[in-house]
């Protein structure tokens, strides 16, 4: 696919991006190399491949979910401006 200077024009005005007009001839060659390339990666064979989240099969390491600090909320809401019913109770900012 190759793209023209009006296209490149298009695509910048829609992504809001300033590109100078003497600039669109090199955007118009890098994008079409691009979508070039991503036709060439559609052309591959892909049926008999099963997806995977990480090309490598590993899985991370996790520590184990335990408690590491001691309940202090008493303590942080008696010295937050303003608490209800556990809560912090912020300003509204929204109408």
């Amino acid at each position: 696919m190759s793209l023209d200077s009006e296209a490149v024009s298009k695509i910048a005005h829609l992504a809001r991006l300033g590109v100078e007009q003497s600039e669109y001839e090199t955007y118009a060659r890098n994008l079409s190399d691009i979508l070039s390339f991503i036709e060439q990666l559609n052309s591959a064979d892909t049926r008999d491949i099963e997806p995977m989240a990480h090309p490598l099969d590993a899985s991370q390491r996790l520590r184990a979910d335990e408690v590491a600090e001691t309940n202090q909320r008493e303590k942080f809401q008696r010295i937050a401006p303003r608490t209800e019913a556990g809560l912090y109770l912020v300003p509204k900012v929204i109408d």
